[in-house]
């Protein structure tokens, strides 16, 4: 899928869940964002500040495999990086709130769209 040009994080914001629209690519996200977030802020607090970098390195190493090898496709940060980690926020709290049903739904409707 070519890159797309976007004029408003909301117009933005379908097309971030349709990059994701695997439940296995989303629960990749939320599992390595979760975990760099765990040790980041353990690094944080126990003053140990080489684990501040678990985040982006834990975050975005296991975000970006899952693009290639679950989704097929690049992911939406190579463009768009802070509307990327806006919707990757959105999305963790969307999913952490039971709304991964959501989720699926707004990426096959984008799909759908724009096939």
């Amino acid at each position: 899928m070519t890159q797309r040009t976007f004029t408003s994080y909301e117009e933005f914001w379908p097309y971030y869940v349709a990059m994701h629209s695997r439940a296995a690519t989303r629960w990749i996200h939320l599992t390595g964002t979760l975990t760099g977030l765990a040790l980041s802020t353990y690094g944080l607090v126990s003053g140990r500040r080489r684990l501040l970098a678990a985040l982006p390195v834990i975050g975005y190493g296991t975000a970006w495999p899952a693009h290639f090898l679950v989704e097929g496709n690049n992911p939406a940060t190579f463009g768009h990086p802070a509307w990327s980690l806006r919707g990757d926020a959105r999305m963790i709290r969307m999913m952490l709130a039971g709304r991964d049903r959501e989720l699926a739904e707004i990426a096959a409707a984008w799909l759908a769209e724009h096939s």
